[in-house]
């Protein structure tokens, strides 16, 4: 029987049994995944870790309730227990100092890891980043309001692609067996229950804060994003003081599938750049 290639390494995070994959070799690279329905660190970041991980170790967990990482005992998830997790990942692993990648929540997660753990960040990659305080889009509140069904799971699809014919049954079958394995249902309608503009929110961080993150940063959007506006973008390269920003045309909230080749060696030139 062929095994899951979602599954990885398993590793204890302060009571949180975490499912990661740990490739490659060099300077950390911990890259946090969205919060689509059915996702996991890998489904997220699989086109992406072969090329990194010819420079880089390449670390990509599956965060608290998402893929096959633990469910929280008490039904409760927060970007601190969040952002806690990720810390808590980098001490099991001994690794002192990592360049982070945030996808959507992840990007959101990746500020806060800048803000409040800033020693611990060297550089920071935001991609179709969360993060700031924006009005709810329709694509995000039917994203996080997704019922467990194929057909929802193939209209939550359409909204991520800008290349609609990308989304095969496979793929809509695929994140849709993933979205009711045991437990995953449970822990995702808990994580953004309506109304959603509140989760905007709280993954947002003070834009003084930002205004304050000295790390070099990469953020890459899709103009066609329909779940994070491209102004999100437009506003952090606004406020970060060494950023640059990287619009992909033609292309929705999956620049790193869409656009895989490109945002590959894009964020690979951008970590090892001298």
């Amino acid at each position: 029987m062929q095994q899951n290639p979602e599954i990885g390494l398993s590793i204890d995070v302060d009571g949180i049994e975490t499912n990661y994959h740990d490739v490659g070799q060099g300077h950390p690279v911990l890259m946090i995944h969205g919060s689509g329905p059915g996702v996991s660190g890998f489904v997220n970041w699989r086109l992406a870790m072969p090329e990194l991980a010819k420079s880089c170790r390449v670390i990509v967990p599956d965060m608290l309730g998402f893929g096959y990482s633990a469910r929280s005992p008490d039904g409760r998830y927060t970007p601190e227990r969040w952002v806690a997790q990720a810390v808590g990942l980098m001490d099991a692993l001994g690794v002192q100092q990592a360049d982070i990648v945030g996808n959507s929540f992840g990007g959101a997660l990746a500020l806060m890891l800048a803000i409040r753990h800033p020693q611990r960040i060297r550089r920071l990659v935001l991609m179709g980043a969360a993060g700031i305080d924006f009005e709810l889009t329709p694509g995000l509140d039917a994203v996080w309001g997704y019922e467990p069904s194929m057909d929802d799971m193939r209209r939550v699809m359409d909204i991520f692609a800008f290349d609609r014919a990308r989304i095969t049954e496979d793929i809509v079958r695929s994140r849709f067996e993933a979205s009711v394995q045991p437990g995953a249902q449970e822990a995702f309608s808990a994580m953004f229950p309506a109304p959603r503009q509140r989760w905007v929110q709280a993954l947002a961080s003070p834009e003084a804060a930002i205004r304050a993150i000295e790390h070099e940063t990469l953020i890459i959007h899709g103009r066609e994003d329909r779940v994070i506006p491209l102004g999100n973008s437009l506003r952090l390269c606004e406020l970060i003081p060494r950023a640059q920003l990287h619009v992909y045309g033609r292309c929705g909230h999956w620049t790193q599938i869409e656009h895989a080749g490109r945002f590959a060696r894009l964020v690979r030139d951008f970590l090892t750049e001298q």
